[in-house]
């Protein structure tokens, strides 16, 4: 036994587990550990608002494959970290969150800054636990950092103020890291049989395979069988992009080829994905999903398995191994079905998606609606979202990182981007939080210092998180570039307004007046202004040379109001006013003080 305080031991168990990173609003709560974070080589990123603080960190980790830590003052600061912290649950990043809690001898009295901090998280991470007695404060935040890894997903370790600053005895304990589970051997026998056997497979890679370092097994399955690979819905980096059975992915706005070669499946191997009803919502006029193919899920959750998608086969276990044990079973005749028909009908299926793509230009009008049309007669001076998307590739190094946002423009984006490696593409997953694009490219920055990194969102998404802008300009932190869409609107909500409200533009309009490269310049930062495919091309290669300067970059492309899909086809309809509603009817309310 060693005698020591509690901080020492929170932050000797830190040391033990590597977590160099903290992102977070200095509070009093948890100074007595911060102020020993220099001496342990932790670094505190101090930010402007703790929601951005847990959304850099999803964006340190998933570049990264590397855990951090979140951690704000209790109460109000802790209330801050709800939407980042299920964001990460959602994308599967481990992370540790740190929630300093009003003290022990006070709490259930209403005191300042009170909250149920385990409540408060309870279905947003994979473990939970608060600490009982000071000397168990290393022992809890061990096995909480512990289950965040095998989880894959945020874990919280709750700790009552006044639990600092105490004299301990106690021993370190041991850190025990679990194999990753290969699944069970009747089923990989049984997804290896259908495989082997299927007429047209097709392989759609996910999250998991990212997170497991499957891409190497992914290709050879791929390659063993000659079967379209698609990539899930925002996992772009899933499978290499120049590969030629990558087809793009799946999901809103997405790849058209994927969509038709996936329609003709007879087995689908969905390895590493949960299949969310929303990542294979219908694209572009087609029903893709095949009705009568058999499905192997593959997913380390087994909660996860057959949730949405019926399944003929589950595996519950890692991508990579999963992957490898089944190209090991397949038969020697694999893949010789039709296999030269097979090649060339994803050759020709991928070139016409990706000629078409090349061409496009302009966003479609449904039946009875002129929006876009008029958008375009109104602004012809200016770029539409996809002109500047082409623009924007052609200017991005060929080893960018990049992540995005929720909206119409980054979504128009969705089929664009492609990647040789794992871990370079950050999208806000299926929670789907606005403001994501800015926070998390700050991350991917801070843990890839010498890689180029770009930022997407759209005006309105990037006010959300505009704040961080006063403390990237600082010294310490790395320099990155961040292009936002201007297009004066909340595009996917207005979209719906011409769809099924008749124009009726609540709450859709943004300030044409203010200049965000003008609040970056405020900041200290580069604010640029681009108005064309060439003005905005060469601000992207002259940004990202100006981040081996240390120099930030804000690239306003300023857009016409074309509007892309609406998210949500499925879940609309137009509205029916059955009693009326009139202005007359409006009471005066009573003062409260009367």
């Amino acid at each position: 036994m060693t005698k020591m305080t509690t901080e020492e031991a929170f932050v000797k168990v830190l040391q033990m587990h590597g977590i160099e990173h903290s992102f977070g609003i200095i509070g009093s709560a948890f100074m007595p550990i911060s102020d020993i974070f220099p001496d342990a080589g932790i670094t505190f990123w101090d930010v402007a608002h703790e929601t951005n603080g847990g959304l850099i960190a999803d964006g340190y980790t998933r570049a990264t494959g590397k855990m951090s830590m979140v951690i704000a003052q209790n109460g109000p600061g802790i209330t801050g970290l709800v939407t980042p912290i299920k964001t990460a649950y959602w994308n599967h990043t481990p992370l540790l969150l740190v929630t300093p809690q009003a003290a022990n001898k006070t709490m259930g009295q209403g005191g300042f800054q009170e909250v149920e901090q385990m409540n408060l998280f309870k279905d947003m991470v994979c473990y939970q636990e608060e600490v009982r007695d000071p000397s168990r404060m290393a022992e809890v935040l061990n096995r909480v950092i512990e289950k965040a890894i095998r989880g894959s997903a945020p874990a919280q370790i709750n700790v009552p103020r006044d639990y600092w600053t105490q004299v301990i005895d106690i021993e370190l304990p041991p850190i025990v890291r679990l194999e990753r589970q290969g699944g069970g051997a009747e089923a990989i026998n049984k997804a290896a049989k259908l495989l082997s056997n299927a007429k047209f497979p097709v392989i759609l890679s996910g999250a998991g395979v990212v997170i497991g370092g499957a891409i190497e097994e992914t290709k050879k399955l791929a390659e063993k069988l000659d079967s379209p690979v698609c990539s899930g819905y925002q996992h772009n980096d899933s499978f290499p992009g120049s590969h030629p059975l990558a087809v793009g992915p799946l999901g809103y706005n997405g790849s058209k080829a994927a969509m038709e070669l996936i329609s003709k499946a007879d087995v689908v191997l969905a390895l590493g994905t949960r299949l969310n009803p929303f990542s294979t919502l219908p694209g572009y006029g087609i029903d893709y999903w095949p009705k009568n193919a058999s499905i192997i899920q593959v997913d380390m959750n087994p909660d996860r398995i057959g949730l949405t998608k019926k399944v003929t086969v589950g595996i519950s276990g890692d991508a990579k191994l999963v992957a490898s044990q089944i190209l090991e079973k397949l038969s020697s005749n694999a893949g010789d079905t039709d296999r030269q028909k097979r090649k060339d009908l994803i050759h020709q299926t991928k070139s016409a998606w990706l000629q078409k793509l090349s061409s496009l230009d302009h966003e479609d009008d449904d039946e009875g609606t002129v929006w876009n049309k008029e958008a375009r007669e109104r602004d012809k001076d200016r770029m539409s979202p996809r002109q500047a998307w082409r623009a924007i590739q052609a200017g991005m190094p060929e080893d960018v990182i990049i992540s995005s946002d929720i909206g119409n423009n980054c979504a128009i984006g969705n089929a664009y981007p492609t990647f040789e490696k794992p871990r370079k593409y950050l999208a806000p997953g299926l929670f789907g939080p606005c403001g994501y694009g800015f926070p998390s490219i700050l991350g991917a920055k801070i843990g890839c210092p010498d890689t180029p990194v770009i930022g997407f969102a759209g005006d309105g998404a990037f006010g959300i998180s505009m704040n961080e802008m006063s403390s990237c300009a600082r010294e310490e932190w790395p320099a990155i570039t961040m292009v936002i869409f201007r297009n004066y609107q909340w595009g996917a909500e207005k979209r719906n307004t011409t769809l099924w409200f008749d124009n009726n533009f609540v709450g859709t309009e943004l300030d044409p007046e203010l200049s965000y490269a003008k609040v970056a310049d405020a900041c200290g930062l580069k604010g640029v202004t681009v108005k064309s495919m060439e003005e905005t091309t060469a601000a992207i290669k002259q940004s990202c040379e100006d981040q081996k300067k240390g120099i930030t970059t804000f690239i306003e492309v300023i857009l016409n109001q074309e509007l892309g899909e609406p998210f949500r086809r499925d879940a609309m309809k137009k509205p029916v006013r059955v009693a009326g509603i009139k202005k007359e009817d409006m009471k005066k309310q009573p003062s409260l003080n009367s």
